[in-house]
């Protein structure tokens, strides 16, 4: 029970990564406050107690974050954009730095003060292989916002480093998820997109979201306390 006595607000909780971490840290004994801006997403989740949470809404954010007072905060909202830099246009740029980079950006902002005052917690952001370590074709606006999420997290790491706060980046690889596969599906030959994504995996397969939330415990819980404002890449090889 490595979360024993811990409160963690999940982000984006009602399916794929984010849904694999809080099953983990409820499992793990944290009290779980997962969220989801589509309330019946959570309908199934037993782990702890759910709530509506619009990630790209401040008021939103404040209120969940009220409510949780977290000393585990799992950001893994956010949306990848296809294309190219050409293929980008203004609103999909604007939405994809508001989704995947401004929530983080605002939860974080929202829960610094009470962490500290309480002495301390764990963040944990969910960026990608993509960006910094890997320059994935047609990913130009997602790449942007996860390289990022690296910068943005690593600063707050180091500017709350003495007030008990920890800040990490999980980078995963390509990840079996409802998204995942929802884009195959976009591409209109599912079966040739899928066989892409595992071809560019130098194990042949994809991950498991519930690979991405073992790490997801670790860098909660107290045995990762001397980790901080590092990026944990879990991407199969992809980035070798």
């Amino acid at each position: 029970m490595r979360l024993k006595g811990k409160r963690a607000l999940v982000t984006a909780a009602g399916q794929g990564i984010g849904r694999a971490c809080a099953e983990a840290f409820a499992a793990e004994g944290a009290e779980v406050f997962a969220t989801d801006v589509k309330a019946e997403l959570l309908s199934d989740f037993k782990g702890g107690e759910t709530f509506v949470l619009d990630a790209l809404d401040p008021d939103s954010i404040r209120t969940g974050v009220a409510k949780a007072r977290p000393d585990v905060i799992l950001n893994a909202a956010g949306f990848v954009h296809a294309g190219t830099i050409l293929d980008a246009t203004e609103e999909e740029w604007e939405f994809g730095f508001n989704l995947n980079v401004r929530s983080q950006f605002r939860v974080m902002k929202a829960a610094l003060p009470g962490m500290i005052e309480r002495g301390g917690g764990s963040i944990v952001n969910i960026g990608s292989a993509a960006g910094v370590h890997v320059a994935a074709p047609n990913r130009a606006i997602y790449g942007a916002t996860k390289a990022a999420i690296e910068g943005l997290s690593a600063a707050v790491a180091r500017d709350h480093i003495t007030q008990g706060i920890r800040v990490n980046i999980i980078c995963p690889g390509t990840v079996d998820t409802p998204s995942l596969h929802d884009r195959l599906r976009a591409t209109g030959d599912y079966e040739q997109a899928m066989k892409d994504f595992v071809a560019r995996q130098p194990m042949g397969r994809l991950a498991g979201p519930e690979e991405i939330a073992r790490l997801a415990v670790y860098l909660a819980s107290d045995e990762s306390t001397f980790v901080t404002g590092q990026s944990h890449l879990i991407d199969g090889g992809w980035s070798l």
